[in-house]
């Protein structure tokens, strides 16, 4: 397809799907997690989609070759991927998809502070101002609330651990000449570094499989086909026909897509307060992704 100027109706129909399809992957790292050990899992997903984009690629006749001046910042990018799913993972063990996913998708604000500091043409202005104190006030209010036997700080923590290493990996590949790279091999770079990082962690983490059935198989190939690999690859894709400020907007309906199924098929009790944050995280992530007319317009 070519590139587009303004957003249509297929695009945002795939976004709403795409942003659909990560949150229920929310639900599915949690059910997975019943038959690995969270960590593990991270690296066998890891690893199996390297082999997934290696076929891929091979398929489409990309390269495998990427800059040598790339190399430095696409292994940070795999280190930081790594360090994300440990803690996302690990997270979802301790806690619920809801409170997770309130606190992992609030990464545009973390990726909004730095990019203020370090990338002079993204500067936060008064309307994303107000979405970053609105989503923070959220993710906040996440945090404090305790007021059921769901709420796990060390899972609210790891969660917004996660969030952080997500908005490193999108620093570096704005900032450093990652950016120069074609997303396959931006995303190669992640899952081929944090393949073996995680398998070795996960031997520090317990028994490597749990009470394994095969639900639990199915999980985890869904996420290495349909979201590791061929899943960002779609989202990547849909980044180089649209503007990415256009795309970017449709990021507050993970969580909130994540909230419901969280309470829809696993019978989460979802407190007021969370609900709560969840708006306040999604109506700020959409203010601080929101440009100005003039400037989409231009894109």
């Amino acid at each position: 397809m070519e590139r587009k100027t303004h957003m249509d109706a297929f695009g945002a129909a795939a976004l709403i799907a795409f942003a659909l399809h990560l949150a229920f992957n929310q639900v599915v790292i949690k059910v997975t997690n019943g038959g690995f050990n969270p960590v593990f899992a991270a690296g066998v997903r890891s690893a199996g989609a390297v082999i997934v984009l290696i076929l891929w690629m091979r398929l489409r006749a990309i390269s495998l070759k990427v800059p040598r001046a790339a190399m430095p910042a696409g292994v940070l990018s795999g280190c930081l991927f790594a360090l994300e799913f440990t803690c996302l993972f690990t997270a979802l063990d301790f806690t619920t998809v809801s409170r997770a996913s309130v606190i992992f998708y609030s990464m545009p604000v973390w990726l909004a502070i730095a990019s203020h500091f370090l990338i002079p043409s993204d500067r936060l202005t008064g309307v994303r101002g107000i979405g970053l104190v609105l989503a923070m006030g959220g993710v906040a209010l996440a945090l404090l609330d305790r007021s059921d036997s769901t709420a796990s700080l060390t899972g609210d923590l790891l969660a917004l651990t996660s969030a952080v290493c997500w908005a490193g990996i999108a620093l570096c590949v704005k900032i450093t000449p990652l950016s120069t790279v074609p997303p396959a091999q931006q995303l190669m770079f992640q899952v081929v570094v944090s393949a073996p990082l995680l398998l070795i962690a996960s031997l520090a983490f317990g028994d490597l499989i749990r009470d394994l059935q095969p639900i639990h198989i199915a999980g985890m190939l869904f996420q290495i086909i349909a979201v590791a690999s061929l899943g960002f690859l779609a989202w990547f894709w849909l980044m180089s026909i649209y503007p990415a400020s256009s795309v970017a907007s449709f990021s507050f309906l993970s969580p909130v897509f994540a909230v419901i199924l969280g309470w829809l098929l696993l019978g989460e009790d979802v407190s007021a307060k969370v609900w709560v944050a969840l708006v306040l995280v999604a109506a700020g992530i959409y203010l601080i992704n929101r440009r100005p007319r003039r400037q989409v317009a231009a894109s």
